[in-house]
């Protein structure tokens, strides 16, 4: 079940430093978080804590879904992130599912 939803503009994504940027303010990241892509795991991997490492408490089962809006533009600037954003959202519904858990995130690419 889909409670919670994020949008990613690949358009708005350049570097690393927008993309670090734009998720603290989307995901509701603390402001120690560390910019660094081990960071942004470890904020997203205990939504259903109350970790106040993002501005979501998901239940037993529901998800968050990951949308990024114009994956061709941000594949063709930074493909290195987008292939990061793909591959941390896996280790991260790997975690949950070696938690005993259903998988937290969702990704939809459009």
């Amino acid at each position: 079940m889909i409670m919670a939803a994020v949008q990613l503009d690949g358009k708005a994504i350049t570097d690393w430093d927008t993309f670090h940027s734009i998720s603290h303010e989307v995901f509701g990241f603390p402001d120690v978080y560390g910019r660094t892509m081990d960071a942004w795991v470890d904020c997203l991997s205990y939504l259903r804590d109350d970790d106040g490492m993002s501005k979501f408490r998901l239940k037993k089962d529901e998800t968050l879904r990951i949308t990024i809006a114009d994956t061709d533009v941000l594949r063709k600037k930074a493909p290195e992130i987008l292939d990061d954003i793909v591959f941390c959202i896996d280790a991260i519904n790997d975690r949950y599912l070696d938690y005993g858990e259903k998988p937290a995130l969702e990704l939809k690419l459009t």
